[in-house]
This record gives C-alpha cells, structure tokens and sequence, in this order.
C-alpha cells in the first residue's frame, strides 16, 4: 500500500514529539516497522513513494488477435512456439485481451467419437 508523502510526514513528526512507534502506528494506521523504514528514508532525503514501473508486454497484442482469428483452433502452446514465448505468457494475454481459448479434454473427445460411432451403427 502507497502512502502519500503528507501521510509520511505528519507520522514522522509525531513519531519525533512521542517517541512510540507503536502508538504512532495505532495513531496513523501504519505498523511500527513502515515508521521505522520511513525514518531511514528520511535519513536519506527523499520520502516521496516510489513508483511502480510495469513491465512492456512480451507479446504485441495486435499479432496476437490476427494470430488467433487465423487459427482459432490453436492450442496455447502452439502460439507460444509460433510467438517464442511461454504458455503462461500466451494465457494472461489472452486474457488481458478477454480472448478465450477453450478447447475438449481428450477424454470428451473420444467419448464423443465412441458415441458417434454407435449412433451411426443404429
């Protein structure tokens, strides 16, 4: 959880007037451990939070859709071969693209061949 920078201040002149981490931390909502970090970062001269940098996606989205309207009947690890990548990486893709892959158990699919077969005997 990211506290604002006023948040931190206000704590840490407390913390200076009172002393108790603990009643500092019951006071503002934060352990006595985070006090204790935002002192040290105060030592350092920056309290501001630090942001978070997300990573680039490996894959590009756009290929990605074009990819799979192609071949709609791809498994997940054929595009990760196709793009060089891992199946996980495909998964979240997909679904951060709210694209569903949904394939048959091989279970299903010969039990739906065995009862084919059967109704076709009949």
């Amino acid at each position: 959880m990211t506290y604002s920078r006023d948040l931190r201040i206000k704590a840490l002149k407390y913390l200076k007037r009172c002393g108790s981490p603990l009643a500092v931390g019951q006071a503002f909502g934060v352990s006595p451990r985070t006090l204790l970090n935002w002192k040290k970062l105060e030592k350092q001269g920056d309290l501001s939070p630090k942001l978070k940098q997300r990573s680039p996606s490996k894959l590009n989205n756009e290929k990605l859709k074009h990819y799979i309207e192609e071949h709609a009947d791809a498994y997940l690890r054929e595009i990760a071969e196709v793009f060089g990548t891992t199946i996980p990486a495909v998964f979240y893709a997909c679904k951060r693209l709210k694209i569903t892959l949904k394939k048959r158990p091989l279970s299903i699919k010969k039990e739906t061949k065995r009862n084919e077969k059967s109704l076709n005997k009949s």
